[in-house]
């Protein structure tokens, strides 16, 4: 039987430890056998799937695995759903993904099994599925469809990301390749498991070439902290908003705890951050306290990882480096001219074996989505140096103020700068003279008080007349959204 790449490296990687959680070790002859099991429970008789969508609501872990595992071998299609959904927004991804069976964790059964009668769906207790002796399981061939991934919605309902079999494989080995990943990696897993950053570029990555994972169900810090003390990973995965959290927090710790920590994040070989832009002056933070130069780059759930700063040369901050392999990057200005010259902004376009192949059921979107093969990110950024540095989305984090093209990322990595600003949100609000103005959400420090006409003194010398916020809002937290990152309609909303 011709097997999946995914499954068949497992099987050479037979007794090595493949997954770690609060239920013990478990090596991939044991994922293997007990995906196996799931396979066989989905199937009931059945010769093949037939690309039917599964859904899945299992924390990450051993079972987890087995249920992503098991539905692709199988024949199905895995939905991964959030574990802090609400109920409408579970039955949107339920009823858009026409899911034909829940697979959730006992743990979790309760929150949708009314959901799951009412939609008249096949629900299945994962810890509940039987051994089953070597079960009869079909070919899948690697163009077949594998999973849906729901986009965030920010500005529309969202939007199912399909993506076959062949393009998670060209995602995970291009990545592989570029990050270098060994055997003996070991990488903790605290990330959302319905999310691309999780799911391929920690999970899948380790999974295929034979590292352990360590999966834990949510960010806990004083667990991360003491594991890290201990010298637990060789490589290490986070969004922007935890290495804050970890700066804050290990300058918190008394003197002897910190150094060990420290020691301990000097140790890794690898430390990335994604899912949202890092400032520079955290980059720059991080570097200074634990002597790692953290390694940004770039990605969407259409494209897989597209850019990414090396991991053998100048990780530059504020700047997410170079096309990954096997991954063409073209930028394309608002005219339609391919740009070729260094320092002109234009939209991010992707082509490439792991590019996605199609939201699901909306060929008019997934038409509109590409420029003759190349598919239109929707992303705005520059070339400097060689490097690529994203300036934003094209709606959301250019700000078109006065007839100039404000990039908001720029402006936060500035306004971060200040004493008194924790965090912050810049976004465009409508105004009738200049179209848009500059306008700053910003979190305040414990002791710290910050208010426009001393912001704006700040920033004279620091940004041009025209990124001066013109409006401010402080607040005790910034709209967020499942994976951490600030969510900009919400913010605009504060306004």
């Amino acid at each position: 039987m011709t097997e999946l790449s995914l499954i068949a490296r497992a099987r050479s990687h037979g007794d090595s430890i493949a997954i770690c959680s609060a239920a013990g070790e478990f090596s991939y002859a044991d994922v293997l056998a007990r995906s196996a099991d799931v396979a066989a429970a989905l199937l009931v008789g059945e010769s093949d799937l037939a690309e039917a969508r599964i859904a899945c609501l299992v924390p990450a872990g051993f079972e987890y695995v087995a249920a992503q595992w098991g539905i692709w071998r199988a024949g199905g299609v895995f939905v991964p759903l959030s574990l802090s959904a609400t109920e409408p927004e579970l039955e949107y991804t339920l009823t858009d993904s026409q899911a034909q069976c829940v697979l959730v964790s006992r743990e979790l059964a309760a929150s949708i099994d009314a959901l799951c009668s009412r939609l008249g769906l096949r629900s299945l207790i994962i810890e509940d599925v039987a051994e089953s002796a070597d079960p009869a399981l079909p070919n899948v061939a690697s163009g077949r469809r594998a999973m849906i991934l729901y986009t965030s919605g920010t500005t529309s309902r969202p939007k199912g990301v399909v993506t076959t079999h062949s393009n998670i494989e060209a995602q995970i080995t291009s990545l592989i390749e570029a990050w270098e990943w060994q055997p003996d990696d070991r990488i903790p897993l605290f990330l959302p498991m319905h999310h691309i950053h999780g799911i391929i570029n920690i999970l899948s990555c380790g999974l295929w070439s034979g590292a352990t994972v360590d999966t834990f169900p949510r960010f806990e810090m004083a667990t991360i902290l003491d594991r890290i003390a201990a010298d637990a990973w060789s490589v290490f995965m986070a969004v922007p908003t935890v290495y804050v959290k970890l700066i804050q927090a290990i300058e918190d710790l008394p003197d002897d705890a910190r150094q060990q920590v420290v020691d301990g994040f000097a140790g890794i070989r690898l430390m990335i951050s994604g899912s949202a832009a890092l400032p520079s002056s955290v980059h720059e933070t991080w570097s200074a306290l634990t002597g790692q130069k953290l390694l940004e780059r770039y990605g969407m759930t259409e494209i897989g990882m597209g850019l990414s700063n090396p991991y053998r040369g100048e990780r530059r901050p504020g700047a997410v480096g170079q096309p990954l392999p096997n991954v063409e990057i073209r930028l394309k200005s608002e005219s339609g001219e391919v740009i070729s010259a260094e320092g002109e902004p234009g939209e991010i376009q992707v082509r490439g074996p792991g590019v996605f192949s199609e939201y699901w059921n909306r060929p008019d979107v997934t038409d509109s989505s590409f420029d003759d093969g190349w598919f239109r990110t929707g992303d705005m950024a520059v070339v400097e140096d060689g490097y690529y540095r994203i300036m934003g989305r094209q709606s959301v984090d250019i700000i078109k103020s006065g007839g100039y093209k404000l990039s908001a990322l720029e402006i936060e990595t500035a306004l971060l700068d200040h004493p008194a600003i924790a965090e912050c949100a810049v976004v465009g609000v409508a105004d009738e003279t200049w179209g848009e103005v500059v306008s700053a959400a910003v979190v305040v420090r414990s002791g710290q008080n910050l208010d426009l006409d001393s912001l704006s003194e700040w920033c004279r010398d620091r940004l041009s007349h025209y990124r001066i916020p013109r409006k401010l809002l402080v607040v005790d937290e910034l709209p967020r959204n499942a994976m951490g990152k600030v969510t900009k309609p919400a913010v605009r909303e504060l306004f």
